[in-house]
């Protein structure tokens, strides 16, 4: 049995917020996913929103050593819009980054409005073939959407190339539920396997159930180490998270040894709200990469992503 990763993180600060000056990026470091593209540059993709509120995915490179230091700030969508009346007609915003032999595959977020709730939600995929400087759609349609068993919410998810195929941890929505009159989604984390990266078995399997009826868990960062499965993901109440920073995003942490059935350990996680600044109120969206004698973990804090992102490290 592998042993658990209960070690505080050294936070480092703020790497970027957007600037607006490219006009698609006028708020928000959404979710920010760590691409390895050499020795010496990290290439951090985030959804980022136009004035209309429209997501969109670019990145930033940065220092491998420092990643406080930015070395290039890309000027356009790296994953634009897309199809009018496709499933991320209205928002496109990375998830994860997997290298599949010479190849990046993405795989992101597609958002439409909807009527009756404020969002529909759906997985795609797109592929690089040039280090993750490009990536075109391999569909316009999902890889993973609702489904009969899940009919609610498809959303944030990370996937793992292993030598057998694929394993994927996903948000999954199991209702929408009214808190004080307006509905809000209630999901948690599940578990899925492909042979291909594109085609999933969903066997409706709950890796992080919540820990009470008003509990979401959300956007799972996994790796394995000696011989455990290591989670990071985000959890918050439903009840008055825009404006209870207390109620609002946390990080958790996780451990399992089969990738299906996970023992929570949030207490362990080891990182916390600062006393003031960007991440005061929330630690949302942990995305961990292992990096030799290190880990890094890259993170948004207060407003889902709008004070941009952050990095923080620890030995492994």
């Amino acid at each position: 049995m592998g042993e658990r990763m209960a070690r505080s993180w050294d936070k480092h600060g703020l790497i970027y917020a957007p600037s607006g000056q490219h006009g698609f990026d006028q708020s928000h470091c959404h979710k920010p996913t760590p691409l390895q593209v050499d020795e010496h540059t990290l290439r951090l993709y985030f959804g980022t929103r136009c004035a209309k509120g429209q997501t969109r995915t670019t990145f930033v490179d940065v220092d491998a050593q420092d990643p406080s230091r930015v070395s290039y700030v890309h000027d356009r969508p790296v994953l634009d819009l897309g199809t009018l009346g496709a499933f991320d007609d209205s928002g496109a915003n990375v998830s994860c980054v997997v290298r599949v032999g010479e190849r990046v595959y993405m795989y992101f977020i597609g958002w439409n409005p909807s009527t009756t709730v404020h969002t529909r939600n759906a997985i795609g995929l797109a592929i690089s073939d040039d280090n993750g400087q490009t990536f075109t759609r391999a569909y316009d349609g999902a890889v993973l959407d609702r489904s009969k068993d899940e009919p609610f919410y498809t959303g944030a998810v990370d996937v793992m190339k292993t030598d057998d195929g694929f394993l994927m941890w996903y948000t999954s929505g199991s209702a929408w539920k009214l808190i004080n009159g307006k509905p809000e989604i209630f999901y948690h984390i599940k578990f899925a396997h492909s042979r291909d990266g594109i085609d999933w078995v969903r066997d409706n399997v709950t890796c992080i159930p919540p820990a009470h009826e008003f509990e979401a868990t959300a956007r799972p960062s996994v790796i394995w180490r000696d011989g455990l499965f290591h989670m990071w993901y985000s959890r918050r109440d439903l009840r008055e998270f825009r404006l209870d920073p207390k109620r609002g995003y946390r990080g958790g942490y996780a451990t399992s040894s089969d990738g299906r059935h996970w023992q929570r350990c949030d207490e362990e996680l080891g990182l916390e709200v600062s006393p003031s600044g960007w991440d005061s109120d929330a630690i949302a969206y942990p995305y961990v990469l292992p990096q030799g004698a290190r880990d890094l973990l890259f993170y948004n804090g207060n407003g889902f992503g709008r004070t941009g992102m952050g990095w923080a490290s620890r030995s492994a």
